[in-house]
C-alpha cells in the first residue's frame, strides 16, 4: 500500500514538472516568435508572469464557447496597465465639424436600401495591415488608411501614404493640432492634410516612430505629395446610428475611435467580438466593411498592431444588438463605443 501511494505521489510530481516544462517551452516559443527580448532575468520574470496570467485568462475564456476566441499575440507579455498605456487616441467631445464649419452630415438610410454585407478588402481598396509599434500614433494610421482607400475608390490606384509625416508634422509647433506619439484625433489630421494639399508616399517618408517611440523632425518639404491625396473635406458620421455607419461604409472605409484597453481586446484572436467593452474612447482604428457571421452581425475593424494580432490584424466587432441581451451595445453607442466618433475623408 505504501509503495503504491509513494508511486502515485512520484507520478504526480513528475507530471507537474513536465507540465511546468511544457508551459516554459510555450512561453519561450512565444517570445521567439514575436522577437521579445527575455535575456535579462528581471525582464524574463516580469514578462513570464504577465504571459502566464494571460495564458490562464485565454484558457478560461475559450472554455465558455463564446462567439469569439482569444489567443496569444505580441501583447501577451503585457499587464493590463501596460497595455492600456499604449492607447493613443485623444478624445474630444467637440467634433472638428463644430470648429471649422465643415458641418456634420446625417447620412442615415433605411437598412433595406443597404447591401447585406460589404468588404472593401475584397475590392482591392485596402492596404495590408500596418504596425504602429511603441508609439501612440493610432490616430495617424486610422487617418492614412482612410485617405488611401478614398483615393483608390475615386481614382483607381491604391497609394501607400506616410503615417510618419502626420506624426512628425501635424503638431502644435507646425500649425497642427495633434501630438505625435502622445496621441491625436483623426478629424484634426484630415484638416491638416487639407491645409497641406496632400500627403507624401511612405517610401519617401517611412515610418520610424514605432521603434524610436517618439516623433521626429518634420521633413515634409523634402518629399513630394502623392497625387490625388488632398483632403477637400471630411464627413462626421451621425453618432449612435448603425444605419448611418453602414451607409458610410457602403461609400468607403471609415475612421473610428473605440475603447480598446480591456484584456479581451488585447488578446482577441477570431470570431465576432461581443465581450465586455465600454465607451471611453482611447484608440483610433478603421472600419472597412460589415457583415454577419454565425447569425451575429459585425463590423470589420482594421487595427494597426500588425498582422499577428487578431484575425490577421483585423477584428470582427459586434454590430447592432448584443446577442446575449438582445439590446443595442452600450445603449446605442455601439460595441466598444464604435458609433461615437466616426468620420471619413473626401478627396
Amino acid at each position: 500500500m505504501r509503495t503504491s501511494t509513494l508511486f502515485y505521489f512520484i507520478s504526480m510530481a513528475v507530471a507537474a514538472v513536465a507540465a511546468h516544462g511544457s508551459i516554459i517551452d510555450r512561453f519561450e516559443d512565444w517570445a521567439q516568435t514575436h522577437s521579445i527580448d527575455i535575456s535579462d532575468s528581471f525582464r524574463h520574470t516580469k514578462i513570464y508572469s504577465n504571459w502566464l496570467s494571460n495564458d490562464k485568462y485565454i484558457e478560461s475564456s475559450n472554455s465558455m464557447n463564446l462567439t469569439y476566441t482569444l489567443g496569444h499575440n505580441a501583447f501577451s507579455g503585457y499587464s493590463s496597465e501596460e497595455f492600456s498605456d499604449l492607447m493613443g487616441f485623444n478624445y474630444n467631445s467637440v467634433r472638428s465639424s463644430d470648429l471649422n464649419g465643415v458641418g456634420q452630415v446625417d447620412i442615415k438610410s433605411s437598412l433595406q436600401d443597404l447591401p447585406t454585407s460589404i468588404d472593401w478588402r475584397e475590392k482591392g481598396m485596402v492596404n495590408p495591415v500596418q504596425d504602429q509599434g511603441q508609439c501612440g500614433s493610432c490616430w495617424a494610421f486610422s487617418t492614412i488608411q482612410a485617405v488611401e482607400s478614398a483615393t483608390a475608390i475615386k481614382y483607381g490606384t491604391l497609394p501607400k501614404l506616410s503615417e510618419q509625416e502626420l506624426v512628425d508634422c501635424d503638431t502644435l509647433k507646425n500649425g497642427g493640432r495633434d501630438h505625435g506619439c502622445n496621441g491625436g484625433l483623426m478629424d484634426n489630421a484630415f484638416n491638416w492634410i487639407g491645409k497641406s494639399d496632400g500627403v507624401c508616399d511612405e517610401s519617401s517618408y517611412p515610418y520610424t516612430s514605432g521603434v524610436s517611440k517618439t516623433s521626429g523632425t518634420c521633413t515634409m518639404k523634402s518629399c513630394t505629395n502623392t497625387d490625388n491625396t488632398d483632403v477637400i473635406n471630411h464627413v462626421d458620421v451621425q453618432v449612435n446610428s448603425d444605419s448611418a455607419m453602414m451607409t458610410a461604409l457602403s461609400l468607403q472605409p471609415v475612421s473610428v475611435a473605440i475603447e480598446a484597453d480591456q484584456k479581451t481586446f488585447q488578446l482577441y484572436s477570431s470570431g465576432v467580438f461581443v465581450g465586455e467593452c465600454g465607451t471611453s474612447l482611447d484608440h483610433g482604428v478603421g472600419l472597412v466593411g460589415y457583415g454577419t457571421m454565425g447569425g451575429v452581425d459585425y463590423y470589420i475593424l482594421r487595427n494597426s498592431w500588425g498582422n499577428t494580432w487578431g484575425d490577421g490584424g483585423y477584428m470582427y466587432l459586434g454590430r447592432g444588438n448584443d446577442p446575449a441581451t438582445g439590446k443595442t451595445f452600450n445603449g446605442g453607442a455601439g460595441q466598444c463605443g464604435v458609433l461615437g466618433q466616426a468620420s471619413y475623408p473626401v478627396v
